[in-house]
């Protein structure tokens, strides 16, 4: 295996990891548990390729809906299943996870460790003939996994810290249906190779990156309140 394209395979999440580490200024994760929730998300590309190899074989669509199926169920819905499966068995109820903005933490964690194995499987095994490969999916791909762990943490912190049994549910079920859309929707644009499809590509991934960036500043806001009345008691 060349070790410059896992170099290059690799770059792109920790770059991201990093980014949401130093995003959250005011009450930092400690560093054992990310890496432990980064590691089992990482893991979690075992059982991710077994299941997404079995429900390859009830692909028997034609044309866009043998795309829609793949994108959305296949990849869309067990990725971020998986994804969110470890955010919940390793985070969810840790006294770590003690605000809105954590969830998003843990969920792009999650995602990006599962985004470098994925990475290093295309860029220096699948595709290692092809460094435009690595550099493609370092701008789109592992930055969407990112995007979509943003929002499964989003709701995912709605959830934990909701005010009712109702919408707890609600919110821990947008955790899944919510990126599970966004991911199905990004997969089926480029699945699709149609021209009509494509040409609303840039606009999605505009759209994808404006509600990221609101849903972090929103929980940082709050973060940054809590910080500072907490601040204010002890003082």
């Amino acid at each position: 295996m060349d070790f410059k394209l896992v170099i290059l395979a690799v770059a792109p999440a920790i770059t991201l990891v990093l980014f949401i580490y130093f995003f959250d200024k005011h009450d930092k994760e400690p560093i054992s548990l990310l890496l432990k929730v980064f590691l089992f998300g990482a893991l979690a590309v075992v059982p991710i390729v077994y299941v997404e190899d079995l429900l390859m074989t009830f692909n028997i669509f034609p044309g866009l809906a043998s795309a829609f199926y793949v994108s959305f169920i296949v990849a869309g819905f067990t990725e971020e299943f998986f994804k969110r499966l470890v955010v919940m068995k390793i985070a969810f109820k840790n006294q770590h996870y003690s605000e809105k903005l954590d969830g998003i933490v843990y969920s792009v964690m999650a995602s990006l460790g599962f985004a470098t194995v994925e990475n290093i499987m295309y860029v220096a095994i699948s595709f290692k003939d092809d460094i435009y490969v690595g550099i493609t999916r370092a701008f789109l791909s592992v930055p969407a996994h990112m995007l979509f762990g943003i929002s499964m943490g989003y709701y995912l912190s709605r959830s934990k810290y909701a005010s009712s049994t109702y919408d707890a549910n609600k919110y821990y079920k947008k955790s899944l249906i919510v990126p599970m859309i966004l991911h199905g929707t990004f997969n089926f644009i480029l699945l699709s190779n149609h021209p009509l499809l494509i040409i609303v590509f840039i606009p999605y991934l505009i759209y994808l990156w404006s509600v990221s960036i609101k849903r972090l500043k929103i929980y940082q806001l709050e973060s940054k309140n809590e910080s500072e009345y907490e601040n204010m008691i002890d003082n």
